[in-house]
């Protein structure tokens, strides 16, 4: 199980590596297929040395080898989040090959859209999309008897957070509207407690806001996404746990 957990925690440097780069060229409408990884300060490729996930960044003090560039440590921070969350998927369903699978996948969606929604303020519809298609690709041969709960927990909390949306259209957007529903595809029932942990964490950081900078608070744009992938991976790794608990 802790071989399985390391093989998991190495898998996940690369797809944090891999949500690093489709958050920066998604919203710029770039291929994520080609060209290789460049310089943000000069353009030049990217050797493959210099894009090991996270050891490449260290051994460079965080600075691009051809100009001196300072590198965002997002990217291995990112990688580090990840890779733990997949070695943490690996040990809580080691004897479940289908869930890790639609978990991982879950952790690398939720990587990509808290990147674009702390940088851009947007949530890609492409990425939900493909999140959404792969979950569905997985769980329908795998576990056809429990696609109909996925598909109500989706509708059922993107219908939740579309009313929310039309009541206050300033506080939420539609990019979290479209999030939420991907989620429930992927949470199942556990979605319920993904939403819950979301309002609760947004609202707490709302406060602190408002405790600190008083009215002028009010002004500032805080985004939901981040949030709402905070929920999604604690109900992914405790949600049935939290259900039969508050059921219980």
């Amino acid at each position: 199980m802790l071989a399985g957990a390391l093989i998991a925690f190495l898998a996940g440097l690369a797809a944090g590596s891999f949500a690093t780069a489709v958050a920066h060229r998604v919203p710029r409408g770039v291929s994520i297929a080609r060209p290789r990884s460049q310089c943000p300060g000069c353009g030049t490729q990217i050797s493959a040395r210099d894009n090991v996930p996270v050891f490449s960044w260290l051994w460079l003090r965080g600075r691009a080898r051809c100009c001196g560039v300072g590198i965002s440590p997002r990217y291995p921070l990112t990688e580090l989040a990840v890779a733990a969350l997949f070695a943490a998927i690996a040990l809580v369903h080691w004897d479940d090959p289908v869930e890790i699978a639609i978990d991982m996948i879950f952790v690398t969606m939720l990587a990509v859209v808290t990147l674009t929604d702390l940088e851009q303020r947007i949530i890609p519809n492409e990425v939900l999309l493909t999140g959404a298609v792969l979950c569905v690709a997985i769980a329908v041969p795998s576990e056809p008897g429990g696609l109909a709960e996925r598909a109500i927990a989706a509708a059922a909390a993107g219908g939740l957070l579309f009313a929310v949306a039309l009541a206050y259209p300033r506080g939420m957007g539609l990019g979290d509207v479209k999030l939420v529903a991907v989620m429930g595809l992927f949470l199942g029932r556990a979605v319920a407690p993904a939403i819950l942990i979301a309002l609760l964490a947004g609202s707490t950081v709302g406060l602190a806001l408002i405790a600190r900078h008083g009215a002028q608070a009010r002004k500032m744009a805080i985004p939901f996404g981040p949030f709402l992938a905070l929920g999604g991976v604690v109900a992914m790794l405790a949600g049935d746990w939290l259900i039969d608990l508050y059921l219980g």
